[in-house]
């Protein structure tokens, strides 16, 4: 099964494609946020089409396992997918962005280069993290 990685933020969405039994995610240009999660939501549906993934996994972001006001944000994105006939599920995203920005800049990215690349290797992170929930049972 094909699966899209999202890193939901207020300005880019970072996407992440992975087949679920390779485990080994790709990612694809960020999105730019429109502010609304509605149109969010069509356009990330419209990427599961031409990606032809079956499901969506959202970042939750967690704050020692509490949820926030953008954990409460990405739900709502998700049920807005869900509205569309997708399935969505979430996977914890604590510190995904903070460690693709350390990677990127330990290979020698500038932070402009960095900035671009951030939010996909971000989202690569939650499948990989959702993955290996998966498979923990």
């Amino acid at each position: 099964m094909r699966v899209l990685g999202i890193d939901f933020g207020g300005t880019r969405i970072g996407l992440a494609v992975m087949d679920s039994d390779l485990l080994a995610p790709r990612a694809k240009p960020a999105l730019a946020a429109t502010g609304t999660l509605a149109k969010d939501a069509v356009a990330l549906a419209r990427e599961m089409d031409r990606e032809e993934c079956e499901l969506a996994v959202i970042g939750l972001p967690l704050n020692e396992g509490e949820e926030s006001r953008m954990s409460r944000v990405c739900r709502m994105l998700g049920e807005r997918l869900a509205e569309q006939g997708r399935r969505v599920e979430f996977a914890d995203e604590a510190m995904t962005s903070a460690l693709a920005e350390a990677d990127l800049a330990g290979n020698g990215l500038t932070a402009a280069g960095g900035r671009k690349r951030v939010d996909g290797e971000a989202a690569m992170r939650i499948l990989l993290r959702w993955g290996a929930a998966r498979e923990a049972g």
